[in-house]
């Protein structure tokens, strides 16, 4: 049996989606551009990668470890370049160079896919793919328009794919730069690009990025900004203490935080509630078996607050003291400190009897001294 007007059955279960009335899945590991969250790197990334291409440099790099978010910063850029640039964004960098071309020709509008099916692209030689990808430049070239290629997970291109760019792109007229290149990879990349093959490539790099992972507070921004775009028909949210989980299990990395949140909301929504806690991101930890490299910080406020207490708390005890210590304060037990030793102590000593009252023998007393016999003379 099913629900009137939804498709499902009456025992099927909900997703935490359908639970909390998401319009779209807010920790999707898709590259949607739409839940791109500007932190400091990121909006340095794509500003600067944007301010080369209007520049017409030739050749920038954009680097940074796995899930922090190049490809996403990439799809990010094509939506911000104007309409003089034909963009080609390559995913896969295990393509030889023909294949490549044929790609980037594919994107640019120059063959159809009808083209690449019914096999006419694939017999055209690397010299003619090469030839028409001139053409075409130099044709946008005229009015004022140029190519942008992104090449995403650069550091696997082979050195041959990428001294053939160089080439293509090189042998374009420097001053209007029709093509320019750029290269999304992992740190590795850069130490490819060192190699003395690649010096040539290396060299014609004009500017270079880096990603890092989101700070703690940036995290802040990043859950908030990814549940806004989702645009949930139910008030959910995370509080500190489930970011702190989160940030500490993810180290940070925006791919990781997003496996994080989507599982704990998850569990959540099993449990129906609507404040996602530290309990539930620590079992969804657990469930994609991560584990937390370092304690989860107490962020620097809390320690303020606490330390403010403790000392109110010290000072309002010392003056109760001062005026009216209590009677036993000498005797009183002091609660062992925790992971002080243990320290044996000796039993009481028993009390020794003194005695009510003490007899004393009374002493006789001294006769008097004889007194002189007088004597005029």
């Amino acid at each position: 049996m099913s629900e009137p007007g939804s498709g499902r059955t009456a025992t099927a279960p909900l997703t935490y989606e359908e639970y909390y009335g998401f319009a779209h899945a807010p920790f999707t590991l898709a590259p949607d551009p739409q839940f791109l969250y500007l932190s400091g790197s990121h909006d340095e990334a794509l500003g600067t990668l944007r301010d080369a291409i209007a520049r017409r440099d030739g050749f920038a790099v954009l680097t940074g470890e796995v899930g922090t978010g190049k490809t996403t910063v990439a799809r990010a850029l094509l939506t911000r370049l104007d309409r003089t640039a034909f963009a080609s964004l390559i995913l896969n960098p295990f393509l030889t160079i023909e294949e490549l071309l044929r790609e980037v020709l594919l994107d640019f509008g120059v063959v159809s896919r009808d083209d690449v099916r019914s096999g006419r692209a694939a017999a055209a030689s690397r010299e003619d793919l090469v030839r028409t990808l001139r053409h075409f430049l130099s044709s946008i070239a005229g009015i004022g328009g140029h190519g942008v290629l992104i090449l995403d997970e650069a550091q696997h291109l082979s050195a041959r794919v990428l001294e053939q760019v160089r080439l293509i792109a090189s042998e374009d007229d420097a001053m209007t730069r029709p093509l320019q290149v750029v290269l999304l990879g992992q740190p590795s990349l850069l130490e490819s690009l060192g190699q003395p093959a690649l010096q040539p490539f290396d060299s014609r790099v004009s500017c270079q990025v880096r990603l890092t992972p989101l700070s703690r507070r940036d995290l802040d921004g990043y859950v908030s900004h990814r549940l806004t775009v989702a645009r949930s028909a139910t008030a959910v949210y995370f509080n500190a203490e489930a970011l702190d989980e989160v940030h500490a299990l993810s180290g940070g990395v925006p791919r990781l935080a997003n496996l994080l949140c989507d599982r704990a909301l998850m569990l959540c929504a099993r449990d129906r509630v609507h404040e996602v806690g530290p309990d539930a991101v620590r079992r969804a930890g657990v469930a994609l078996d991560m584990a937390a490299s370092e304690p989860v910080p107490v962020p620097r406020r809390r320690w303020r607050r606490w330390l403010a207490a403790a000392l109110v708390l010290t000072l309002a005890t010392a003056a109760i003291f001062a005026a009216r210590p209590p009677a036993d304060w000498v005797t009183a037990p002091m609660p062992d400190l925790p992971g002080s030793p243990r320290v044996a102590q000796a039993p009481p000593a028993e009390p020794y009897p003194v005695p009510q009252t003490l007899d004393f023998i009374p002493l006789p007393a001294a006769p008097p001294p004889p007194s002189p016999a007088f004597s005029p003379f």
